[in-house]
């Protein structure tokens, strides 16, 4: 009797997941390539930072226009544009002699990620048995963290091992994702009452009255891990290849992958920590894994950064799967993918401003110092957020009535 609604409420979850999972894994392809394309077009470090962070101005852009476009038009029409975006980004890619098509690459790519981060991570959600499930949620932030740990790595692999490094891994995108598009077709619409693409409007970041006492210690936490996940992503292959000589382009994207992957298995862990010890804990992580960056940066040796990478990766699973998990349950379902969007423009604001501020510094004091720099800013903003969040535990919305509750029995 289980095996029927397994195969027909979980398979659609699942195969919605993996569509998620190949548009973020289009985010993160140039990881381990851009020291080549440094090589062919000739800009700085500080450059590599820019084009890195203009994807999550895109990302943020998209989400404060048009968060709560899939809660009036629809979840699959905002997925196919996402898609469109996807595939325009990998022609750019493609196309890349000059580096007005890296911007343009990265923009939309991040134009991509902004239409599918709330409207995938919601469609996963209501597509699973028993909607807004801590499982569901996990398939969600799996495809999310998964996809993009798969980016670096299928392209590092492909760059290293395969002809044509700066256009293989773009080929073999465009090919994912038209399968992607043949996928999305065929799940079904879960948004019932759907209402007309001018109802739309950009709105400024809000919630409702109900979200708010989760929203705050959930944004701080995934505010810092997305911080150590961007310098990650952006600069980890240019210090793995001036400082420790690791010019493998597979090895440099399966160390950016093992933060993502570490960060999956941080979010699998929340179930049995349960979630009001998984935002604390998660911070104690991320603080580890910045410890370990900084010491991989100061002795120079790699087993470091790869521990960082596995501890921090999984710190950041842990906080964001339960912040993501609280966030999404407190949201009332005809706003829920425009409360989670909210939840990533801080996650974004995360991944792009402190890496711009590396590449910055990298410009005046070196990659090594501007790298230690940045490890101390979010070391204290993680001490805060820890302390924060183990004096005042992330609850649901009605707990201010029940502390209210509490000091009347008192």
């Amino acid at each position: 009797m289980d095996g029927d609604p397994a195969r027909r409420g979980w398979l659609p979850c699942f195969l919605s997941g993996a569509v998620f999972a190949v548009c973020m894994a289009g985010t993160t392809l140039p990881t381990p390539l851009y020291g080549l394309y440094q090589a062919k077009l000739g800009f700085s470090e500080l450059t590599v930072t820019v084009v890195y962070a203009v994807y999550a101005f895109g990302v943020i852009g998209v989400l404060l226009l048009a968060g709560n476009a899939s809660d009036a038009v629809g979840r699959r029409p905002v997925l196919l544009g996402g898609l469109a975006c996807a595939a325009a980004s990998a022609v750019c890619f493609l196309c890349a002699t000059a580096l007005v098509w890296l911007y343009a690459g990265r923009l939309l790519s991040g134009l991509s990620a902004g239409l599918f981060t709330g409207a995938a991570t919601a469609y996963v959600m209501e597509l699973a048995p028993g909607k807004g499930s801590p499982r569901a949620s996990f398939v969600a932030t799996a495809a999310n963290m998964g996809g993009l740990g798969c980016g670096p790595l299928l392209a590092g692999i492909l760059a290293q091992y395969a002809p044509w490094p700066l256009y293989l891994p773009f080929v073999v995108h465009l090919v994912l994702l038209a399968v992607s598009a043949a996928v999305l077709f065929g799940l079904r619409e879960t948004v019932r009452e759907r209402r007309p693409l001018n109802t739309v409007r950009p709105r400024r970041p809000g919630l409702p009255p109900e979200v708010r006492a989760v929203f705050g210690p959930a944004a701080l936490a995934s505010f810092v891990g997305f911080a150590l996940f961007g310098v990650f992503t952006s600069v980890s292959p240019a210090f793995l290849s001036e400082f420790l000589d690791v010019d493998d382009h597979a090895v440099s994207g399966l160390i950016v992958a093992l933060a993502f992957f570490a960060s999956i298995a941080g979010q699998s862990a929340v179930g049995r920590i349960g979630e009001r010890r998984s935002l604390p804990l998660g911070c104690a992580g991320l603080l580890g894994g910045l410890a370990l960056l900084a010491g991989a940066l100061w002795w120079q040796l790699l087993p470091l950064v790869v521990l960082s990478a596995v501890l921090g990766g999984g710190g950041q699973g842990l906080a964001f799967r339960a912040a993501l998990s609280q966030v999404a349950a407190a949201s009332p379902a005809d706003r829920r993918a425009a409360v989670i969007s909210t939840l990533f423009v801080v996650a974004y604001a995360g991944i792009s401003l402190p890496v711009i501020g590396v590449g910055v510094l990298s410009g005046h004091v070196g990659l090594q110092d501007a790298g230690l720099v940045f490890i101390a800013c979010m070391a204290v903003l993680v001490t805060c957020a820890g302390v924060y969040l183990l004096r005042r535990p992330p609850g649901t919305g009605d707990e201010p009535a029940r502390r209210t509750d509490g000091q009347r029995s008192r």
